[in-house]
């Protein structure tokens, strides 16, 4: 085993036991443990945060760069899904009406 190997294994296995510690840190302590209310409420808000920081900069960037015309199926699409959801509320019907003015802007017109 060569320098490079030993350094990656090493590498791994410090991983690994850090990992094993973080995971493990709340249930070596005897008593229960709650978060705090604020920490409770602000967890109600994550799963959107993490969906709009996924989602927007796919929308509004290409190649790293934002978008510098408003001939982008996607602007579109994702209006057009946005006003889908407020009308209807159901997830199903705003991938399909978002895709029904994607796929023909970008498909057939070749934005």
């Amino acid at each position: 085993m060569n320098q490079t190997d030993l350094g990656t294994v090493i590498t791994i296995i410090g991983m690994v036991l850090v990992t094993i510690l973080t995971r493990s840190f709340f249930f070596l302590s005897d008593k229960p443990w709650t978060l705090p209310a604020w920490a409770q409420r602000g967890l109600h808000y994550a799963p959107i945060a993490a969906l709009a920081a996924v989602i927007i900069p796919e929308i509004v960037m290409s190649q790293g760069h934002l978008i510098a015309t408003f001939k982008d199926a996607r602007i579109y699409a994702a209006l057009c899904g946005v006003g889908w959801f407020y009308w209807r509320s159901s997830l199903l019907g705003t991938i399909v009406a978002g895709m029904a003015v994607y796929l023909p802007l970008h498909v057939g017109l070749g934005w």
